[in-house]
């Protein structure tokens, strides 16, 4: 099967409204977690959230067609954007052979909720017309597709928190497969709505520690109260190993392994098992290398992050490398948090830093791992792999190389 290696990047999120911002501001240790701003939250009992900042749609939209679109849209439009422009593609490509690969956990959340009020209240002849186009997940891969005109496979992944990867990995297998030549992830998400911090609430899934923001997410220590809400977007564009150095392409690094699996135990409880063998299957796909780095999906709740530390100790034994979460500092952004992750390994790598895990204070004794506490670290990286794991049990895990 093609090898496929990524060549153009971009992300957008709490710390950062480009690649290279966002990657510098996660490596100091930044935190982007604020008090909400999108909504009155002020009845709410979580106030706090990784909101993307001075963010103008009409940047990557005509200011007519905004409407159009939601947010989690319009946020993976301007990463695809980057993307593409990074990824310095020459003219006369064949764009049938150029797909999309898209993900969301939920999509168009606030275009649902504004509708659904509107429908309550005024009727459903008062719905927007926009409505439907505008909130529908696949429509991310749509709207960037007629963007940029791929042609090529249109995919979407609507896997919860592991779409972002999803998304990565199904990207793979079709170029792998044959199926294209070139494609373009894009994985995108905005809940941060009277809906999503609500309903999230409502599970006692998220951090109540509204009076400290800045501390509230704390991945792998002994104080985590839940995950906060994060928004953003991710996009890489893959390619077969063959064409990009054809092209003299930047490689920033070759998809050597991934893994997915089901937990089959629990709608929202994450499983140690279910994990472990997605783990497991990257791992030998990619011939059982050094790790030298993991980018753990840590969501600073007390079930994941145990059950996260357990099952790599059980894939890598007693060596297991640096392990650290980003979600310190931008949240948790649910279907996008997967591809934003995948960039940060593939910047890491570059630059040869560890992100750190921030807020990290009192150990648990339930999480035993190197987690890079507060502040990044130098590294020679060759190999990274990063976990994503979503309610309902699906889990994705990617591998990277550096070339």
């Amino acid at each position: 099967m093609r090898r496929v290696v990524v060549t153009g990047i971009g992300m957008i999120n709490a710390v950062g409204n480009d690649k290279e911002s966002s990657f510098k501001a996660i490596c100091d240790g930044v935190c982007g977690i604020d008090e909400i701003t999108l909504f009155d939250a002020s009845e709410y009992s979580v106030r706090i959230a990784g909101e993307v900042k001075n963010f103008d749609a009409s940047t990557v939209m005509l200011p007519k067609e905004v409407k159009k679109a939601d947010r989690f849209i319009h946020l993976g439009l301007k990463a695809a954007a980057e993307a593409m422009s990074d990824a310095n593609l020459p003219d006369g490509i064949d764009m049938d052979r150029f797909g999309i690969s898209a993900g969301s956990g939920i999509g168009g959340l606030p275009a649902i909720e504004k509708n659904s009020i509107i429908l309550a209240t005024k009727g459903p002849r008062r719905i927007s017309p926009f409505f439907i186009p505008s909130a529908l997940v696949n429509m991310l891969g749509g709207f960037v597709s007629i963007e940029h005109g791929t042609r090529g496979p249109n995919l979407s992944s609507v896997t919860a928190c592991a779409a972002g990867t999803h998304a990565i990995s199904e990207a793979v297998k079709t170029i792998m497969c044959g199926g294209a030549d070139r494609m373009l992830v894009v994985s995108a998400e905005c809940a941060v709505t009277g809906a999503g911090i609500g309903g999230f609430a409502a599970m006692k899934a998220l951090s109540t520690n509204n009076e400290n923001p800045k501390e509230s997410s704390r991945p792998f220590d002994a104080a985590r109260d839940g995950f906060v809400m994060g928004e953003g977007a991710a996009a890489l564009v893959l390619e077969g190993y063959e064409d990009a150095i054809a092209r003299g392409a930047n490689i920033y690094g070759e998809i050597i392994g991934f893994g997915e699996s089901g937990d089959a135990s629990h709608i929202t409880t994450p499983s140690l098992d279910g994990p472990a063998r997605a783990m497991m299957a990257a791992y030998k796909m990619a011939g059982k290398p050094k790790i030298d780095y993991v980018n753990a999906h840590g969501t600073s709740t007390p079930i994941n992050d145990k059950n996260e530390t357990a099952a790599v100790r059980e894939l890598l034994g007693e060596e297991c490398p640096p392990m650290s979460s980003i979600k310190g500092q931008i949240g948790h952004c649910l279907g996008a948090a997967g591809g934003i992750e995948a960039v940060t390994c593939l910047m890491a790598m570059r630059d040869g830093i560890i992100p750190p895990t921030i807020n990290y204070k009192t150990p648990d004794e339930a999480c035993d791992l190197d987690y890079v506490p507060n502040t990044s670290r130098k590294a020679e990286l060759n190999v990274v792999m990063s976990n994503s794991f979503g309610f309902g049990g699906t889990n994705g895990v990617l591998i990277f190389k550096k070339l």
